[in-house]
C-alpha cells in the first residue's frame, strides 16, 4: 500500500495535477484500494488537518500582505531603503534585498514579498541598465527571505507539525535570515563591480530622515508584531489579526492609497490564496495520516538509524532530500509530509527540533526560486517579462549562495538555537 501511495503521487505530479489534488487523490485511492479505513475518514481528516487555532494566522497574514501591497507600504519601504544604500555600488540590487527583508518581516510570504517589491524594483533596475534576468533572479531570491524572517507561514506550519513553540521558531529564523540577506548583499556588490553598475547620488541626512518619516509606520509594523509576540502580549495568531488591522488603518486612513471600492478585490485575492494554501495543508494532513497508519515513518526511521551512524551524514542526506523535494513540492505540503518522517530520526541523532525546522524551511525557501515549480521564479519572470528557462541560468549563483548558508546552518546549530534560549 505504501508503494501505491508514493507511485500515485509521483504519477500525478508528473501529469501536472495541482499539489492539493495530487495529495488528496493519491490518499483517497490508497484508502479505497487497501480498505485501510472508512472513506468517510478521508473527508474528516482533511477538515481536521486545518481545524487548528494556530493555523488561523495563515489567512490573516496573507490578507495583511495584500493590504500592504495595495496600501503604499511597499513603495515607502523601497524609498527609505534607497536613501540608505542606493548610493553604493549595486545599490538598487541592495535596495531590493533590504526592502524584501523589511517586507518579509511583515507579510510572512515569499510570493507576496516578490510581487510587492519586484513590481517596483525590477523595472527600476532594468531602467538603470541591469540585465532583466539578473534583476528578476535577485528579486526571486530576495523574496525567499519572506519564509525565513519571522513571521513566516512555513515556520508556523513546522511548529504545529513538530509540536514546538511558534514563538521559538520565529526567533530561530532571525539569524539565518539576516545571514542570508547579508550574503545576497555581498553578491549584489560583486556583480555590480563586475558589470559596472554604480549607485545613485548619495542621499543627504535630511532626505534620509524625510524618507524615514514617510516609512515610519511601515517600519514600526514588524516591531509591533514581533515585539508583541516575544513580549507575551499576544499569540502569533493574534499578531496576524493585529497585522491586518494595522495595515488596513494605515492603507485606508493614513496613506489613503486603499479606496473602499478596492477592498472587495483585495479580500477576493486573499481568499483565493488562502483557499489554495489550506487545501494543500488539508490534503497533506490526510496524506500524512495514511503514512502513519502504514507505519512508513517508523520503518524509514528504523532503516536510517540502522544504516547510518553519523549525524553529519544524516543531516547532509536530509538536505539533499529536502532540496530535491523543494523543487517539486510546495513548502506547506513538504513540511507536513516530511516532519513526521524526519523529526524522530533527527531527535535520535541528537538534533534539536528547532534546528531541524530552520534547516527544512531554508531548504524549502530555496525551492521557491528553483524550477520547475518555484513560485517566486514565476512571479519575478512575469514582472520582468523574461522566460523561466532563461531565468533558470541566472538563478544558479543565488542557489549556490543559499547552499553555502544552508551548510553553515546545518553544521552550526547555535545559529538556529541560540536566540530561542534567550527568551
Amino acid at each position: 500500500m505504501a508503494l501505491l501511495l508514493f507511485v500515485l503521487l509521483l504519477v500525478l505530479f508528473i501529469l501536472g495535477v495541482p499539489i492539493a489534488f495530487s495529495l488528496g487523490l493519491a490518499s483517497a485511492v490508497t484508502v479505497w484500494h487497501g480498505d485501510l479505513m472508512p472513506m468517510l475518514i478521508v473527508a474528516q481528516q482533511f477538515i481536521a488537518s486545518v481545524n487548528s487555532f494556530p493555523l488561523m494566522a495563515i489567512p490573516f497574514f496573507i490578507l495583511a500582505g495584500y493590504l500592504m501591497q495595495s496600501g503604499g507600504i511597499s513603495r515607502r519601504l523601497v524609498d527609505f531603503s534607497n536613501t540608505l544604500v542606493g548610493h553604493m555600488t549595486g545599490g538598487l540590487a541592495m535596495v531590493a534585498i533590504l526592502t524584501s527583508l523589511f517586507f518579509a518581516a511583515i507579510s510572512g510570504s515569499g510570493a507576496a514579498t516578490t510581487a510587492a517589491i519586484g513590481s517596483i524594483l525590477i523595472p527600476a533596475m532594468v531602467a538603470k541598465g541591469y540585465a532583466s534576468d539578473y534583476a528578476a533572479a535577485n528579486q526571486a531570491a530576495s523574496g525567499a527571505l519572506g519564509v525565513i524572517i519571522p513571521p513566516s507561514i512555513p515556520l508556523i506550519l513546522y511548529a504545529i507539525a513538530a509540536d514546538v513553540s511558534v514563538g521559538d521558531m520565529f526567533v530561530a529564523g532571525v539569524l539565518p535570515g539576516l545571514m542570508l540577506a547579508m550574503t545576497l548583499v555581498m553578491y549584489a556588490w560583486f556583480y555590480a563591480r563586475r558589470y559596472h553598475h554604480g549607485g545613485e547620488a548619495k542621499s543627504s541626512p535630511g532626505e534620509i530622515l524625510a524618507a524615514g518619516r514617510k516609512a515610519l509606520l511601515a517600519i514600526f509594523m514588524p516591531l509591533i508584531i514581533l515585539g508583541g509576540i516575544y513580549g507575551g502580549i499576544f499569540t502569533p495568531t493574534e499578531a496576524a489579526v493585529v497585522a491586518v488591522a494595522y495595515s488596513f488603518v494605515v492603507g485606508t486612513l493614513v496613506y489613503r492609497e486603499i479606496r473602499w471600492r478596492d477592498l472587495p478585490g483585495i479580500f477576493q485575492e486573499a481568499a483565493v490564496m488562502t483557499a489554495v494554501v489550506l487545501s494543500i495543508i488539508g490534503a497533506a494532513g490526510l496524506y500524512g495520516r495514511i503514512l502513519q497508519s502504514l507505519r512508513v515513518p517508523s520503518m524509514i526511521s528504523d532503516f536510517v538509524i540502522g544504516a547510518i551512524d553519523s549525524p553529519l551524514v544524516f543531516i547532509l542526506l536530509v538536505n539533499l532530500l529536502l532540496l530535491i523535494a523543494g523543487m517539486f513540492i510546495e513548502a506547506a505540503a513538504a513540511i507536513l509530509i516530511f516532519v513526521p518522517i524526519l523529526l524522530p530520526i533527527a531527535v535520535s541523532f541528537g538534533f534539536d527540533p528547532i534546528h531541524l525546522g530552520i534547516i527544512m524551511v531554508v531548504n524549502l525557501a530555496m525551492g521557491m526560486f528553483t524550477p520547475p515549480v518555484g513560485l517566486n521564479l514565476f512571479v519575478a519572470s512575469q514582472i520582468a517579462r523574461v522566460g523561466v528557462a532563461r531565468l533558470t541560468w541566472s538563478i544558479l549563483p543565488f542557489v549556490a549562495l543559499v547552499l553555502i548558508n544552508l551548510l553553515l546552518i546545518s553544521v552550526l546549530p547555535s545559529l538556529s538555537t541560540w536566540l530561542p534560549t534567550l527568551r
